[in-house]
């Protein structure tokens, strides 16, 4: 796994919590008794489901000590576990009203058994919300890997390639959860963010998907080299507006599957 840096990554906190108002938003469960957030970095959010469900018990889980330190000093009244998201859903045997997670379950293995076991974890009428990137073939994403195999950087990398995160289309995830679900609610929405210049989308990555790359790198040296020659083609694919700045299409995709209610015979 990458490591991760909570003050690089809240540097676009409005544009990172919007999908997740979004998906707590559409959620339909009006007073959860329980609710935990999976991956929740350093409680952005973590605040929004807080903000919605205020009498609700929230625990917040990441696996990077760095977020979860981050987490507890601006929310000291939750509760915040470090942790993996696949050790929990198999070894831990709590349930709660809502199992949510933003921008998260991307880095995460075999998700056909994965969300099935997360629901599980999901009360009887509760639901698992989940929100995830969906623009593993946009520009920004094909230029680091392009960069990375280059002649000029191959030899720098594992020779196996880097571990990315990945999602697979909403038909799969329907197949996967509709069969173990009373009700799915899945959606796309791609956000066109406005950023001052290329750089800006530099700065976005460094604090999530470009973070394996520069993780595998040995010295700042290399690290810096690398992030210049991204900045490059960065600028070559996302081109200047009238008013000097950049438009920055990014796809995320929804899923809330709804867990039988409890039978009334």
């Amino acid at each position: 796994m990458p490591t991760w840096d909570a003050e690089q990554y809240l540097r676009f906190n409005d544009e990172r919590t919007r999908p997740c108002r979004e998906l707590a938003a559409r959620i339909a469960i009006a007073v959860p008794d329980r609710v935990i957030d999976l991956g929740c970095g350093p409680g952005n959010s973590t605040s929004v489901l807080a903000e919605r469900w205020s009498k609700t018990e929230l625990t917040g889980l990441d696996s990077s000590p760095e977020m979860i330190a981050a987490a507890r000093q601006t929310h000291t009244h939750l509760t915040w576990l470090v942790g993996d998201i696949a050790a929990w859903a198999n070894k831990n045997h709590q349930t709660y009203d809502i199992v949510f997670s933003n921008a998260a379950l991307q880095w995460v293995d075999d998700h056909a058994t994965l969300f099935p076991k997360l629901l599980t974890h999901v009360v009887a009428g509760g639901a698992l919300a989940i929100q995830m990137p969906a623009n593993y073939d946009a520009p920004a994403h094909r230029i680091m890997r392009e960069l990375a195999a280059s002649e000029d950087w191959r030899d720098y990398f594992p020779a196996d390639g880097i571990r990315e995160w990945h999602v697979h289309d909403l038909a799969t995830y329907c197949d996967i959860l509709a069969p173990v679900a009373a009700k799915v609610d899945f959606w796309q929405t791609e956000y066109l963010h406005i950023m001052e210049d290329a750089a800006a989308i530099v700065e976005w990555y460094k604090g999530t998907g470009l973070r394996p790359f520069l993780d595998a790198l040995a010295n700042d040296q290399q690290r810096s080299g690398f992030t210049a020659q991204y900045l490059e083609g960065i600028r070559r694919a996302y081109p200047v507006r009238r008013d000097g700045r950049v438009i920055f299409p990014f796809r995320r995709l929804f899923l809330i599957a709804y867990q039988q209610p409890l039978s009334l015979t």
